[in-house]
């Protein structure tokens, strides 16, 4: 057992999949020789060289055009979309192409790829480079879309995405690369379309991703300290596939449900969640689904502005008191 950083958990589950298959590449702008922006693929390509690890030029299009081409004739490319307000720039791929691909040609040709990118606010980079796009991915049939919280997610996420004969975005929450947590030795291999209850409870049902997690954890710690609400977290980790099975039944044990979304409000991933809790749980609720989340706003760069955008601790806390009678 090791304790590592999210950041080092991506090359590290980069690297497990490439020493495991020698078909899996990596590609991406300032991947190889710089280690990436964030400086989360280091020593990638010392160990497994240039032809597997490649520099692009400065093009998503290329990128994400290469890694289909790689992936249709029997490559398994990870591609790396620096920040994932640029999935924008290369959408087509997205929308139109290697999520389709295996749907229209009947199976004949597939697309087993995984773009990585990294997502979200708390670096003050401004509205083109902070935003939460998950929901965008999430709308477009053929996708897979997956979003950890931790380190030892981001390896067993990363190993189940790159295995998996579909497309698959994984965003990666830049502002949690410095973050710790403990990680077993030998492989590890974790499975789509499965949350996790990181803290059960009984009064109600917090539904979190990424970033929000553990902020939720710990508005979740206060409540029950201050006034004993005791909340049950759940790191809802894939978007697509869904685990709408542990996501009900929790619902129809607490009877009471919250979203914290970090993407904006308006079509966020918690309207799609709240609408199915809504079909299938509706007579387990004792009160409306809550839903706590980024406004419909460009992102500010100022701290101060950014940090009141994006849902934290303490709003966290206090909707759910409020909502909760306290």
């Amino acid at each position: 057992m090791a304790e590592l950083t999210y950041r080092d958990a991506v090359a590290r589950g980069i690297a497990q999949e490439m020493e495991r298959d020698p078909d899996v590449v990596f590609l991406g702008e300032d991947i190889a020789r710089a280690g990436g922006v964030f400086k989360a693929t280091p020593g990638l390509l010392e160990k497994f060289g240039p032809l597997r690890v490649r520099d692009t030029p400065i093009s998503e299009q290329a990128i994400l055009g290469a890694a289909m081409g790689a992936a249709m004739t029997g490559l398994k490319p990870i591609a790396e979309i620096m920040f994932s307000d640029f999935l924008a720039v290369c959408f087509d791929y997205l929308a139109n192409h290697f999520s389709k691909s295996r749907y229209m040609s009947n199976g004949q040709v597939k697309c087993p790829l995984v773009v990585r990118t990294a997502n979200g606010a708390g670096s003050r980079f401004g509205a083109q480079h902070s935003q939460s796009v998950e929901n965008w991915c999430m709308a477009i049939p053929g996708l897979k879309v997956v979003a950890p919280s931790t380190p030892l997610d981001v390896i067993g996420l990363l190993a189940a995405a790159v295995r998996d004969p579909d497309p698959v975005v994984f965003f990666e929450h830049k502002s949690l690369y410095p973050t710790k947590g403990e990680v077993p030795d030998g492989e590890i291999v974790d499975q789509l379309g499965v949350a996790k209850i990181v803290r059960p409870g009984k009064d109600a049902t917090i539904l979190a991703l990424a970033l929000m997690v553990p902020r939720t954890v710990a508005a979740a710690d206060r409540l029950s300290a201050e006034h004993g609400i005791d909340c049950e977290v759940i790191d809802v980790r894939s978007l697509v596939p869904l685990d709408t099975k542990t996501i009900l039944g929790s619902v129809s044990r607490t009877h009471r449900v919250f979203t914290v979304e970090e993407n904006p409000r308006l079509c966020g991933w918690g309207a799609e969640l709240v609408s199915i809790i809504a079909d299938e749980a509706f007579y387990d609720l004792d009160g409306p689904p809550v839903r706590i989340t980024t406004p419909h706003i460009p992102l500010p760069a100022a701290a101060v502005l950014e940090d009141c955008a994006i849902p934290g601790e303490a709003r966290i806390f206090e909707t759910i008191r409020r909502s909760m009678g306290s």
